[in-house]
């Protein structure tokens, strides 16, 4: 994907999954130790929760710059379409 220009919030995006895999580690880490069950369900929960708003993140970014990417380069609405319905699906 170097020919294609970066998205406006790709590091906001890995900056957030990094922080979302140092406490999935912190879980891995309660469980080898035996932390209460609730606390870990609790922690797991934020993980995931996480990890859901980065992917949304994308997703939108992905939407904002598929329509400036339009703008730009003209593609045809067909494409574009068939690019939304593509990534929407991981909403």
């Amino acid at each position: 994907m170097a020919d294609t220009p970066t998205h406006k919030h790709h590091d906001e995006i890995a900056k957030r999954l990094r922080r979302a895999g140092g406490h999935l580690a912190k879980v891995v880490a309660m469980i080898e130790g035996e932390a209460p069950c609730i606390e870990v369900a609790r922690q797991l929960q934020a993980v995931y929760k996480a990890v859901g708003n980065a992917k949304q993140a994308l997703v939108r970014d992905h939407i904002d710059h598929c329509l400036d990417e339009h703008a730009l380069m003209e593609r045809s609405a067909a494409d574009i379409k068939k690019e939304l319905a593509e990534i929407s699906k991981y909403l």
